[in-house]
Protein backbone atom coordinates (compact mmCIF):
# COMPACT_ATOMS: atom_id res chain seq x y z
CA UNK A 1 0.00 0.00 0.00
CA UNK A 2 1.75 3.43 -1.04
CA UNK A 3 0.51 6.76 -0.08
CA UNK A 4 1.94 10.06 -0.55
CA UNK A 5 1.38 12.87 1.40
CA UNK A 6 1.98 16.64 -0.39
CA UNK A 7 1.35 20.03 0.13
CA UNK A 8 3.23 21.31 2.86
CA UNK A 9 5.65 24.30 2.96
CA UNK A 10 6.80 27.37 4.72
CA UNK A 11 3.56 29.86 5.92
CA UNK A 12 3.05 32.22 8.85
CA UNK A 13 0.85 32.20 11.77
CA UNK A 14 -2.39 32.48 11.10
CA UNK A 15 -2.16 31.18 7.37
CA UNK A 16 -4.18 27.71 6.00
CA UNK A 17 -2.79 24.82 4.31
CA UNK A 18 -4.42 21.66 2.56
CA UNK A 19 -2.43 18.77 2.49
CA UNK A 20 -3.90 15.61 0.21
CA UNK A 21 -3.10 12.15 0.84
CA UNK A 22 -3.28 10.21 -2.66
CA UNK A 23 -3.02 6.51 -3.10
CA UNK A 24 0.05 6.20 -5.44
CA UNK A 25 -1.30 2.47 -7.32
CA UNK A 26 -4.38 0.57 -8.62
CA UNK A 27 -4.06 -1.83 -5.81
CA UNK A 28 -4.13 1.45 -3.14
CA UNK A 29 -6.85 2.88 -4.37
CA UNK A 30 -8.87 -0.35 -3.82
CA UNK A 31 -7.56 -0.89 -0.41
CA UNK A 32 -7.52 2.47 0.83
CA UNK A 33 -11.44 3.07 -0.61
CA UNK A 34 -13.31 1.10 2.15
CA UNK A 35 -11.17 1.67 5.37
CA UNK A 36 -11.07 4.62 7.41
CA UNK A 37 -7.65 7.10 6.67
CA UNK A 38 -5.66 9.26 9.17
CA UNK A 39 -3.56 12.11 9.68
CA UNK A 40 -0.63 12.49 11.88
CA UNK A 41 2.36 14.49 12.32
CA UNK A 42 5.61 13.82 14.26
CA UNK A 43 8.01 17.41 15.41
CA UNK A 44 11.40 16.52 16.00
CA UNK A 45 12.34 15.45 19.32
CA UNK A 46 8.66 13.86 20.14
CA UNK A 47 6.71 10.96 19.14
CA UNK A 48 4.16 11.32 16.55
CA UNK A 49 0.40 12.47 17.27
CA UNK A 50 -2.62 11.56 15.83
CA UNK A 51 -4.41 14.57 14.43
CA UNK A 52 -7.74 13.04 12.88
CA UNK A 53 -9.36 10.13 11.05
CA UNK A 54 -11.99 9.75 8.50
CA UNK A 55 -14.32 6.61 8.26
CA UNK A 56 -14.88 5.19 4.91
CA UNK A 57 -18.83 6.92 4.87
CA UNK A 58 -17.58 10.38 6.11
CA UNK A 59 -17.53 10.22 9.94
CA UNK A 60 -14.91 12.06 11.29
CA UNK A 61 -13.14 12.21 14.74
CA UNK A 62 -10.19 14.68 16.00
CA UNK A 63 -7.64 15.10 18.48
CA UNK A 64 -8.56 17.71 20.68
CA UNK A 65 -5.29 19.82 19.86
CA UNK A 66 -6.60 20.17 16.63
CA UNK A 67 -10.46 20.33 16.76
CA UNK A 68 -12.48 23.97 15.30
CA UNK A 69 -8.88 24.40 13.51
CA UNK A 70 -8.56 21.15 11.50
CA UNK A 71 -10.68 19.65 8.95
CA UNK A 72 -10.54 15.97 7.15
CA UNK A 73 -12.46 15.33 4.04
CA UNK A 74 -12.16 12.39 1.52
CA UNK A 75 -13.02 12.08 -2.23
CA UNK A 76 -13.53 8.27 -2.68
CA UNK A 77 -13.45 9.58 -6.47
CA UNK A 78 -10.59 10.59 -6.35
CA UNK A 79 -8.84 8.35 -4.22
CA UNK A 80 -7.53 11.26 -2.10
CA UNK A 81 -7.78 12.44 1.35
CA UNK A 82 -7.54 15.88 2.92
CA UNK A 83 -6.17 18.04 5.36
CA UNK A 84 -7.35 21.32 5.38
CA UNK A 85 -5.45 23.61 8.51
CA UNK A 86 -6.42 26.56 9.68
CA UNK A 87 -4.88 29.48 12.01
CA UNK A 88 -1.88 27.47 12.12
CA UNK A 89 0.30 27.96 15.01
CA UNK A 90 4.06 27.85 14.80
CA UNK A 91 3.61 24.30 17.16
CA UNK A 92 2.28 23.28 14.80
CA UNK A 93 5.49 22.38 12.74
CA UNK A 94 6.05 19.03 11.87
CA UNK A 95 6.13 16.50 9.26
CA UNK A 96 2.56 15.26 8.45
CA UNK A 97 1.53 11.45 7.30
CA UNK A 98 -1.32 10.26 6.13
CA UNK A 99 -1.99 6.37 6.71
CA UNK A 100 -4.71 3.94 6.25
CA UNK A 101 -6.16 2.13 9.05
CA UNK A 102 -7.40 -1.75 8.95
CA UNK A 103 -10.66 -0.83 9.79
CA UNK A 104 -13.18 1.24 8.39
CA UNK A 105 -14.53 3.43 10.69
CA UNK A 106 -12.27 6.29 12.30
CA UNK A 107 -10.17 5.70 14.89
CA UNK A 108 -7.12 7.15 16.70
CA UNK A 109 -5.70 4.10 17.99
CA UNK A 110 -1.83 4.36 16.14
CA UNK A 111 -1.97 0.14 16.15
CA UNK A 112 -4.82 0.49 13.61
CA UNK A 113 -2.40 2.09 11.23
CA UNK A 114 -0.29 0.16 8.93
CA UNK A 115 0.94 2.66 6.12
CA UNK A 116 2.80 5.69 6.46
CA UNK A 117 3.84 6.10 2.85
CA UNK A 118 6.25 9.63 3.28
CA UNK A 119 5.28 12.83 5.39
CA UNK A 120 5.36 16.12 4.07
CA UNK A 121 7.08 18.89 5.94
CA UNK A 122 4.77 22.01 7.25
CA UNK A 123 6.47 24.46 8.94
CA UNK A 124 5.14 28.21 10.74
CA UNK A 125 6.68 30.78 11.18
CA UNK A 126 5.64 33.00 13.87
Amino acid sequence: VQLQASGGGLVQAGDSLRLSCAASSAATRRTISNNALGWFRQAPGKEREFLGSIGWRGSTIYADSVKGRFTISRDNARNTVYLQMDSLRPEDTAVYYCSVSRHSMATSRLEYYYNWGKGTQVTVSS
